[in-house]
């Protein structure tokens, strides 16, 4: 019976999965299960997973849509291994991966943990440049595993993992955005340890332009305001600076139009900040370029609805029923 056991929702990502289910079959320890789970896709991916049959343990299932929650709930019910690990399907996994993740949890076991992510080399422009800008500092505090930090570490379902016992303990994921962060805060309210093993890290396509990346964010600043709602604690500065950061711009280039253009010299100097920090990371001035571009279309869409989400939801009182939202959404 193996240890882990890796749990994939599916839409509509055939192709993706070709390069998951490589990259795991290239991996130097096999102590793991791969459940591969369709949520309903018209273009399906079976054909790929039983090209994989014979070089790793592999179980395929599809089910109708109901969102990626029910789909990773749906594998852990067909799971037998002791500690469950979840990625997406746009994932690519280093071969030292498990190898690395076991050795960390024989050093020192945790019952949930969480990695953080990179591009990889192969990854298009776009998507390295949208790579640094959820992962930089300078637009996220390092909340998704940077090596400084303004919030307590949360895993990110890209790259997650918790013990059975958690799973019997807590339940699965709910079918919500941020889903992962509300399963996380679950976890630690539960009384279970959460820790950043940083070694265990995946490459992560994420979008694949930067319009796609847009509405992503877009929908992330919305949620916060759905987990606010749900753990009224949970809300914290770092989480907000986006939309201030939104306030702040449009104010100064307000003042730039009708008072004195060097009103608009903290946004300049903000972009070169990005722009310097990118080049140092990926010695490209293509690739910084870009990461000047999404980054600020990450902060202006993750800003926007947040304060979206807060004017509807709070403001304006239409989410008193967020828990019966959710539950109907049957991820409960």
């Amino acid at each position: 019976m193996p240890y882990f056991s890796v749990i994939v929702p599916v839409y509509n990502r055939p192709a993706e999965v070709e390069d998951l289910m490589r990259s795991l079959a290239e991996q130097t320890l096999q102590d793991f299960e791969v459940i591969i789970v369709e949520d309903g896709s018209t273009v399906p991916c079976q054909d790929v997973v039983a090209r994989y049959a014979n070089s790793m343990d592999v179980r395929y299932f599809y089910k109708d849509n109901e969102g990626r929650s029910i789909a990773r709930n749906h594998g852990i019910e067909h799971a037998s291994g002791e500690y469950f690990i979840f990625f997406d399907s746009d994932c690519v996994i280093p071969p030292e991966y498990f190898k690395t993740l076991k050795a960390a949890l024989d050093e020192n076991y945790v019952p949930c943990f969480g990695g953080p992510d990179a591009a990889g080399d192969d990854f298009t422009d776009v998507q390295k440049a949208i790579s640094f800008s959820m992962t930089a500092f300078l637009t996220t505090g390092g909340i998704r595993g940077g090596k400084v930090q303004l919030e307590k570490f949360v895993p990110r379902s890209f790259n997650m993992g918790y013990s059975r016992e958690v799973w019997e303990k807590v339940g699965g994921f709910r079918e919500m955005f941020s889903e992962d962060i509300d399963m996380s805060t679950r976890i630690r309210q539960a009384g279970f340890d959460i820790r950043l093993i940083r070694e265990a890290y995946v490459y992560h396509k994420r979008r694949t332009s930067i319009s796609k990346f847009a509405r992503q964010t877009h929908v992330f600043g919305m949620s916060r305001i759905t987990l606010k709602l749900l753990y009224p604690d949970s809300l914290k500065l770092v989480h907000t600076l986006p939309a201030l950061f939104v306030i702040g711009c449009v104010i100064l280039l307000l003042l730039a139009m009708f008072w004195h253009w060097w009103a608009i010299l903290p946004i300049v100097l903000y972009a070169v900040m990005l722009w310097v920090s990118a080049l140092i990371e990926t010695k490209s001035l293509k690739i910084a370029s870009l990461a000047v571009v999404t980054s600020f279309v990450q902060l202006f869409s993750y800003g926007t609805g947040f304060i979206r989400a807060y004017v509807w939801k709070i403001l304006l009182g239409h989410g008193r029923d967020i828990e019966q939202e959710i539950a109907m959404r049957k991820g409960k």
